[in-house]
């Protein structure tokens, strides 16, 4: 079952198109464990991009006065696909975000978006229709691409600073003022909404995935493609290249290239298709130099790492040899950061020299491989 309709469900629709949870089968603490179970069952994993266990995440977080967030904030400017969640089937995130606080207990849930954001109206009219028993509370955390990393999530919701706080303690285990905190991201939610309104089995037979397109492909968007699709069927899905396509960027502006298509797309919220007119080199330093500037600036990685090595791509885009410093630079990012920032732009710079090899040469013999490449 697509988790889309191609207009904006209210409460009554959405029942209509997916039905109303059983609230009955879920009562009491042996509810909240056939819950639990049943996430797993369905091998439900977050769709935020690290595709960890859900049923995992419920358990740890599981505690007295705990707090459920669902993060809507989608930081990654080449993704679309909770934005679209929340403009067209809000009662679907607002169904799973009760499920998941039945299942851990909790007597709080916060629905994180960035400030601003168009889906707003939306948000607030499907919280007007409907009469929980956990309020959601709507937060509202700035612009920035760091802010909706869940420790940075926390972090606001306590202090008002949206800056990460580290990988240890997990929010599970000190969260949003200290309280056991389970940290969701709103395409998670649905999903785990849909497992209890399809069943597991059901679910596992009918999922779909949401995949933002982008680039050079007819129709860019939001498509719903099966699990286990490949690059070439996510494409497709979106109408095809609109040009020969040289690399595709799998997992947005902290992910990896590629020149296969026949890989296979698992928990990837983004893909963005490279055509063959562009300059993979000169996309991915625009990419680096946004990442440098978006960063925290709270530790060694992200003060002078980051801006480094996007310092070294955009010489080599020019024609200088950075080859020896990025090779020595891009593997001290990796793990040494206070947040996975760092590992993402290590990640996207690695796998760029890889793709782009043969364009490395063409750039270091004087010339430009081929034309800038705009970032989009």
């Amino acid at each position: 079952m697509s988790t889309l309709t191609p207009h904006r469900l209210d409460l009554a629709g959405h029942r209509r198109h997916h039905g109303v949870v059983p609230w009955v089968a879920y009562h009491g603490d042996d509810g909240r464990d056939r819950l639990i179970e049943a996430a797993e069952a369905a091998d439900l994993r977050g769709r935020g991009g690290g595709g960890f266990p859900t049923a995992v995440k419920l358990r740890a977080a599981r505690a007295r006065r705990s707090i459920v967030v669902a993060n809507g904030c989608e930081g990654d400017p080449l993704s679309r696909k909770d934005t679209t969640l929340l403009a067209l089937a809000p009662h679907l995130v607002l169904d799973g975000l009760q499920l998941a606080a039945h299942a851990i207990g909790a007597a709080e849930a916060v629905l994180c978006v960035h400030a601003g954001s168009p889906v707003l109206g939306s948000v607030a009219a499907a919280l007007a229709e409907r009469d929980d028993r956990v309020p959601v509370r709507v937060a509202e955390i700035p612009r920035r691409y760091v802010a909706s990393e869940e420790s940075a999530l926390v972090h606001y919701l306590t202090s008002g600073d949206a800056r990460p706080l580290g990988k240890q303690p997990r929010p599970a285990e000190r969260g949003v003022r200290g309280r056991p905190t389970l940290v969701d991201n709103v395409d998670t939610l649905a999903q785990l909404a849909l497992v209890v309104l399809l069943g597991p089995h059901h679910y596992r037979a009918a999922r779909t995935d949401l995949v933002t397109v982008t680039g050079a492909v007819r129709r860019p968007g939001v498509v719903s493609v099966r699990p286990g699709a490949s690059l070439a069927e996510v494409l497709a899905a979106a109408g095809g290249g609109t040009e020969p396509v040289q690399a595709v960027l799998v997992g947005g502006y902290g992910g990896t290239w590629t020149a296969e298509l026949s890989g296979v797309v698992s928990g990837i919220a983004a893909v963005h298709a490279l055509p063959a007119s562009a300059c993979g080199l000169d996309y991915t330093a625009k990419v680096l130099a946004y990442l440098a500037a978006e960063s925290a600036r709270q530790c060694g990685p992200c003060m002078f790492g980051l801006p480094a090595v996007a310092a070294d791509f955009a010489e080599l885009v020019r024609g200088g040899d950075a080859t020896g410093r990025l090779a020595r630079r891009v593997p001290l990012l990796s793990g040494r950061g206070a947040c996975a920032h760092p590992d993402g732009a290590a990640r996207l710079a690695a796998s760029a020299l890889r793709t782009f090899a043969a364009d490395v040469g063409a750039h270091l013999a004087g010339g430009r491989c081929r034309v800038p490449a705009g970032v989009a």
